[in-house]
């Protein structure tokens, strides 16, 4: 499972804290609005009690009109009910519909008690404010207050505080993607000039002034960088100087070699075994000087520019007696590349050298592209790569546990570390697997538009 990135990490702990704050701020207003409203409607509840209370002791105090004519004399409105109990039994204005078992026990008897009193309740699935209030010796006045519209409205709260409470949480998101992106600029900066570094360019610098905050980490990479491109150029003269100089003795030795060889026949067996071995390993060693010099000036930019790959490629098959027809084009590809001519005409020669000495020979070299990417393979017939080599065969002067059962081993071991190197420096990447009916499958991929 991929773990998330810095920027995602910022933008989720901007939107938890966002989420954090905006909960607790709806929690606590919900709260505290609903305590305001429910205390508001208990003390215009408990008002109108006693306004009815006033009623009834007036109407008890003279003439009994009768129970039910006192309850009617109440305005009770649409949310409100108003229920009397005398002498133990209740009386109502209209039908009970339960409301009676629906008045709180502990309310009742405290009104028993000559003591009023205000709870809340729910009655057939609404909620209800019940007042009680002595109004005499046997008389007890209850008004129950439905508060269906006060539900409601907490209840809308609710909604709009949750609304925004979602989009509080979103704006904090967006503001911690903006802010990662502000505080992640520099180490963009960082990656891309390493990246331009990694692709051989040690011209590249940050700039000290873009970020003060910075100054430190640009000042210590700058000096890193300045310190590995004159590591990197000392290395390179010492392996050109070093060539260079082994060449003129070389071609010496290399001339004698020669004329030894062409005697051969005049000399006995063994001499003439020696003069093979002699000049084997001779030319050998002009190859791998040669190939010396070739990684030594291979930190160079290339010099790109468009070439048909399809046309060179079958121009480097027909130097090595490989039939031009090898080379095929995928439908709908484009041979036309914008790439360094000398530095991959070594590129296919070098894989077609590679195929010959340890994979049968070439059987099929493909230009092709696939998701924007320009794509070059090109299959053998020998056994394979092992996949415990398929990380470090590119490596310099490596031979994988399978390079003897792919063949000799008489290359010098810089034929696939120059594939990649010279690809790498063309911003792409080379790789090696399986070909389907068996063989290995050399693979390069360089990105579609190279400016």
């Amino acid at each position: 499972m991929r773990r998330p990135g810095l920027r995602a990490k910022v933008t989720g702990g901007f939107a938890v804290g966002a989420l954090l704050v905006s909960a607790a701020i709806a929690v606590g207003s919900y709260q505290l609005t609903q305590r305001f409203l429910l205390a508001e409607r208990e003390d215009a509840a408990v008002r109108t009690a006693m306004v009815d209370v006033g009623i009834v002791q007036a109407a008890v105090d003279g003439d009994d009109p009768g129970v039910l004519q006192v309850l009617r004399s109440l305005d009770t409105g649409g949310n409100r009910r108003v229920l009397i109990r005398r002498d133990g039994h209740f009386y109502s204005r209209t039908v009970d519909a339960g409301l009676t078992t629906s008045i709180p026990a502990s309310l009742v008897a405290l009104a028993e008690h000559g003591r009023g009193g205000v709870q809340r309740t729910r009655i057939s699935g609404r909620t209800a404010l019940v007042v009680g209030v002595p109004a005499g010796a046997t008389i007890t006045l209850y008004e129950i207050d439905f508060m269906q519209e006060l539900d409601r409205s907490l209840k809308i709260l609710a909604l709009i505080l949750a609304l925004l409470a979602t989009a509080t949480t979103g704006a904090g998101a967006l503001l911690g993607w903006y802010a990662a992106r502000r505080v992640l600029r520099p180490l963009a900066t960082v990656a891309d000039a390493a990246r331009e570094i990694a692709a051989g360019d040690f011209s590249a610098r940050l700039d000290p002034d873009t970020e003060p905050e910075l100054a430190r980490l640009t000042a210590s990479f700058n000096q890193m960088v300045e310190q590995l491109a004159r590591r990197v150029e000392r290395d390179r003269r010492f392996a050109a100087d070093v060539s260079h100089e082994l060449r003129s003795p070389l071609q010496t030795i290399a001339a004698a070699a020669s004329v030894l060889h062409n005697r051969r026949t005049s000399l006995d067996e063994r001499t003439a075994t020696a003069v093979g071995l002699l000049t084997d390993e001779v030319g050998r060693f002009q190859a791998l000087v040669t190939d010396l010099l070739e990684l030594a000036r291979g930190d160079q930019p290339p010099e790109v520019a468009p070439v048909d790959v399809a046309a060179l490629a079958r121009q480097v098959c027909r130097a090595r007696g490989l039939a031009a027809d090898l080379v095929t084009v995928e439908a709908g590809a484009d041979p036309q590349w914008r790439v360094d001519r000398r530095r991959f005409t070594q590129v296919l020669a070098n894989l077609l050298d590679n195929a010959h000495a340890h994979g049968g020979g070439a059987v099929a070299l493909r230009i092709g592209h696939q998701r924007g990417t320009r794509v070059l393979e090109v299959d053998d017939a020998g056994p394979g790569v092992c996949p415990a080599d398929r990380d470090v065969i590119f490596g310099r002067f490596v031979r994988g546990a399978s390079a003897g059962a792919r063949g000799g081993s008489d290359g010098t071991g810089l034929g696939l570390a120059l594939v990649a190197q010279h690809v790498t420096a063309h911003g792409g990447r080379v790789s090696v697997g399986e070909r389907p009916g068996g063989g290995a499958r050399f693979r390069i991929e360089l990105p579609q538009e190279r400016r």
